[in-house]
This record gives C-alpha cells, sequence and structure tokens, in this order.
C-alpha cells in the first residue's frame, strides 16, 4: 500500500454550525434520504451513512470520543440522516474485547464509513478491514496499512506546547503536572509538547508526570490530582480522557473549599470549561487544548460520500491546519500571557519551532 502523510484545511464553521442541531435524533425515525423534492416526491440519491465505535472512555467522555460523536451527529445534521441504520449511529465499548465485535457489527449493518476511535482500536481495525476489504474504514489516532482505511493522526505536541507555555506563566508556585492516561504515543505527544511548552518560558518550572494507566477511572484521576496539588502544583493538564474528569472534580472541591485557592485544570480534545464550573461566578478550567476530532470526522465523511474517500493515507491535522489549538480562556489568562501564547503559536504553525514527539531524556 502507498502511504501519504499531509494535512488538511479543517472545516471548523460547518462543525460548530450542525454539531448542536444533530443532537437529539430520535432512533426509530426512518433512515433518511437525501435530496427529497418539494412536492413529496422519491429521492435522487442514497444516503451515505456512517457510524463509529467508541474506545472504553465512552461516547460522554466529555472529551475525544464524545468530540468523534459531536463530528458524525454534525455530518448527519448536514445531509438530514437519522440516528439508526441507514443514517448514522455509534456503538460503546465497554471493554477492548468489544472492539472487533462493535466494528464487525456495525459493518453487517451496512454503514457505508465506519470510524474506530482511538489508538487502541489499531488492531481491531486492522482485523476487521482485511476481512471486509470492500468496506471503508477511518482510524483516529493510530496508523494500520490497509487500501480501505484512512488514518487520522493530530500533532497533539504542538496544541500541548501551547498549553505549556499557559500553565508555567500561570503558576505561582512554580509547579504544574501532567496528568496522562495509558502510556502510548498519541499521550506521549502531549506529554512532551507539554514539557517543551512550559520549558520554553521557565526553564526551571517544576514539572510532575503522572501516566494513570487508564481513559475510564474518574477515582484515578482524582486520587493522582490531590497529591499533585497537595504537593503544591496550582496548574494541572490533563491527556487522560474521561480519567481526567477527575481531575476536574478535585480541583473543584478544592475551589470550592477554598474560593482563594489557586488551583487550575488545563481540559483536552474538546472545549471543557463547563467541567470546571464550580459556581456561577467561579470556574477553575483554564484553558484546553482542542483537538479537531469532530471537524476532521465531517471532512473524512464528506469525501467518502463524494467518492473521495482517501484510502491507505494518513492525515495528519497541526497548527498550521487549524488541527490543534487553545480554546477561549473566557478572561482567565490575561492579555500579556496570551500574547506569548500567540507569538508561539505563529512560529510554530510556521515551522520556525518544531516540537518533539517524545520527551527528551
Amino acid at each position: 500500500m502507498k502511504k501519504r502523510k499531509f494535512g488538511l484545511v479543517l472545516t471548523s464553521v460547518l462543525a460548530a454550525s450542525a454539531i448542536l442541531g444533530a443532537c437529539g435524533t430520535k432512533d426509530d425515525e426512518k433512515p433518511a434520504k437525501e435530496n427529497d423534492n418539494a412536492s413529496g416526491g422519491e429521492s435522487t440519491e442514497e444516503a451515505f451513512s456512517v457510524a463509529m465505535v467508541t474506545d472504553v472512555g465512552g461516547v460522554d467522555d466529555k472529551s475525544f470520543n464524545q468530540s468523534a460523536w459531536e463530528g458524525v451527529q454534525a455530518y448527519g445534521k448536514e445531509h438530514d440522516l437519522s440516528k439508526g441504520d441507514g443514517g448514522f449511529d455509534y456503538l460503546q465499548s465497554a471493554s477492548d474485547a468489544d472492539y472487533e465485535t462493535n466494528l464487525n457489527n456495525l459493518v453487517r449493518r451496512d454503514f457505508n464509513l465506519v470510524f474506530g476511535i482511538g489508538f487502541m482500536m489499531a488492531d481491531a481495525i486492522d482485523a476487521v478491514a482485511s476481512e471486509n476489504p470492500d468496506n471503508h474504514f477511518a482510524l483516529i489516532d493510530a496508523e494500520v496499512e490497509a487500501d480501505n482505511v484512512v488514518n487520522v493522526l493530530f500533532k497533539e505536541q504542538e496544541g500541548a506546547f501551547l498549553a505549556g507555555v499557559a500553565a508555567a506563566k500561570t503558576s505561582k508556585t512554580g509547579k504544574i503536572g501532567f496528568v496522562g492516561g495509558v502510556d502510548i504515543p498519541v499521550i506521549n505527544r502531549f506529554h512532551a509538547g507539554f514539557v517543551e511548552g512550559a520549558k520554553a518560558v521557565n526553564p526551571d518550572i517544576d514539572i510532575q508526570v503522572k501516566y494513570t494507566g487508564a481513559f475510564d477511572k474518574a477515582d484515578l484521576g482524582k486520587i493522582t490530582a490531590n497529591s499533585m496539588y497537595s504537593s503544591g502544583v496550582d496548574v494541572i493538564f490533563h491527556a487522560a480522557g474521561a480519567t481526567g474528569n477527575g481531575v476536574f472534580s478535585e480541583a473543584k472541591e478544592r475551589k470550592a473549599k477554598d474560593p482563594n485557592a489557586d488551583v487550575w485544570v488545563i481540559g483536552v480534545d474538546a472545549d471543557q470549561y463547563e467541567e470546571g464550573k464550580v459556581d456561577d461566578k467561579t470556574n477553575v478550567t483554564l484553558t484546553s487544548m482542542l483537538k479537531g476530532v469532530n471537524t476532521a470526522v465531517v471532512d473524512i465523511s464528506n469525501r467518502a460520500k463524494n467518492g473521495d474517500f482517501p484510502g491507505g493515507e494518513t492525515l495528519v491535522y497541526g497548527l498550521a491546519e487549524d488541527g490543534v489549538k487553545l480554546a477561549d480562556s473566557r478572561g482567565a489568562i490575561p492579555e500579556d500571557v496570551q500574547k506569548v501564547i500567540d507569538e508561539y503559536k505563529e512560529k510554530i504553525a510556521k515551522g520556525e519551532i518544531e516540537v518533539p514527539e517524545k520527551v527528551e531524556k
């Protein structure tokens, strides 16, 4: 298989305008046909159906899987599809043993394009794609060599670099933390970028790092955050899926107990501002490092629908392609710090700074 790597410009406006309207469709609605005419005549085009399988974090992880599902819903909204067979859908994995079963289930239900969400889905996608060469698949955050699979990667290290700058410039104690999920390449990229960004603005910054080994254990995230905050860390960046929800829980409890406590969380994948809400006036979310998973899903779904499925290719989205970025801080990051962040963003996008994918030992 011939494989090419390149970046795409994300269609963020499309995704943003479509996501909210896609929620709440009824499962028992009739699968949609596209291009129905105004007089009620028959449709002229068969619907192109799309579905996804989550990893163990679940579709409501408020992070990676949720962002992908929002993209699937946005595609469905755009093409007037209904949730269910012939439209759009998802299956949730309780454990890694469910991956192949869920993928095969969606193949049997005749979805035109099936997404596997997350690095841990690679082996399952590889196996199911080889058994179903006439079906199309997309794999997020990993690569397999198959002509009927498009691989989607992100330069997480570039967005995490900006998160590191924000954390180091915000910290009053000179101690910040990184909470990772499973120790795999995609999380290593978050880790490496965060360290590089923080040290770029404060070479003496103290960075505590802990991999919890899970993406679905909020209790582990809470315990880890408790240890870090208790040791003097005042800003934690998590890249741990639903495990990161525990980091938010710990920060909010501390802030609720002591309104003057300096505790911040930097969210991941999606804008996690709401996760940091303590009350109507208080929020512990400093910012979030966004990955355009939702918009990548919409882009690839539309390309496949239009006969331009990029099978056998690896698509890479970075700062230059608007594939990663920091969310609006809602004023938590002061203008002078934001200016520094923007300067680094421009340098990275132009290639003047190359952010490593691994932490240098």
